[in-house]
């Protein structure tokens, strides 16, 4: 990857800080201390990727590399107001990044801009060639799938987004409402993969040095011994049935329209926030509206889409066809045109 970025004219100035192993959504658990937001250091600016987000809405870098396991790419980028993009699985190689659960694990690119990711995405993929042909009628048809994605949201998150949509449909988008059927076992499906698979990658040094890790990530890697083979077994073929019906809700569309996160960048230290009332587990939360197109591969892109009364920025999260990231680019670039942005 890095061979690849140098041969595209790229100017590799360093590494970002992170999550440890990328096994977080805060960077908080971190050996280089804890990574700040951009706009308020007394809030995270998401992870696993926050240093890649950090980096970029500072103006150190032009474009970082981030990784997406369950949404380390996009929720760093729409805690900090930029474009993340997580391409269809495999599309990018994971040679080079240490894993962490390698059938979920993504590489993708944090920019300011869509047109800047896809200038990254185009160096980095695997593949060079064309994609397939544009699903016929589906140019200008997004699909909203409002239950479970739209369920949990903080107020003020949920009228950024509610603002947002109706700029789309100004700009002459159609919005439909969509269904994305089984999405309420999709937290517990990614579960049973991530910590199974991250138990295994770490075996070894769990056993050797385990005194070296934190003790938030240890507990995580510790928790993924005990599930059974059988578990992680219904939880591949829990994957293969999510993932047709993301492609049944995809049909006839361009693209499914969502927030990127739930609530804006949390206060450090925080383990549990409030949303609409109800507290929530913060890993939860955060992880809630991305770790379902982690696990069934489709490519999907955060934009900034808009500020809290706060000033803090929220995400539109845009998902496509698999293996066709480059289409999902331009439905993003025409959506971050109409929303102001760009």
């Amino acid at each position: 990857m890095v061979a690849r970025l140098r041969g595209a004219g790229a100017i590799l100035i360093g590494k970002c800080n992170l999550h440890e192993f990328a096994f977080g959504t805060t960077g908080e658990d971190s050996s280089h201390g804890q990574t700040l937001h951009p706009r308020d250091p007394n809030r995270s600016p998401g992870g696993s990727s926050g240093g890649s987000a950090v980096s970029v809405a500072t103006g150190m870098a032009f474009a970082t590399l981030g990784t997406d396991t369950g949404g380390s790419i996009r929720i760093p980028a729409a805690a900090c107001g930029l474009v993340g993009l997580k391409p269809t699985f495999g599309e990018v190689s994971c040679d080079g990044v240490v894993p962490l659960a390698p059938s979920l694990d993504h590489v993708g690119p944090l920019t300011r801009c869509v047109r800047d990711a896809r200038l990254v995405y185009r160096a980095i993929r695997d593949h060079q060639g064309g994609e397939p042909a544009p699903i016929n009628g589906a140019d200008q048809t997004l699909g909203c799938p409002r239950p479970y994605f739209l369920d949990r949201l903080d107020d003020e998150v949920r009228a950024v987004f509610e603002r947002a949509l109706s700029r789309l449909t100004d700009a002459d988008w159609t919005v439909e409402d969509a269904r994305v059927q089984h999405a309420h076992d999709a937290a517990t499906i990614y579960l049973h993969l991530v910590l199974s698979e991250a138990a295994t990658v770490h075996t070894a040094a769990l056993e050797q040095q385990p005194q070296d890790y934190t003790p938030a990530v240890r507990l995580r890697l510790e928790l993924g011994r005990y599930v059974q083979a059988e578990d992680y077994v219904r939880a591949q073929h829990g994957r293969a049935v999510l993932g047709r019906a993301v492609d049944a809700a995809l049909a006839g569309r361009a693209a499914l329209v969502l927030p990127s996160l739930a609530i804006p960048a949390p206060p450090l230290g925080a383990t549990a926030v409030d949303v609409g009332g109800q507290t929530e587990s913060l890993r939860s939360i955060m992880l809630r509206l991305t770790q379902l197109f982690s696990t069934t591969g489709h490519p999907a892109v955060s934009i900034p889409c808009g500020l809290t009364s706060t000033g803090l920025p929220c995400g539109l999260q845009l998902v496509g066809h698999r293996h066709r990231t480059c289409q999902l680019l331009d439905v993003a670039e025409a959506c971050e045109t109409a929303l102001g942005g760009g």
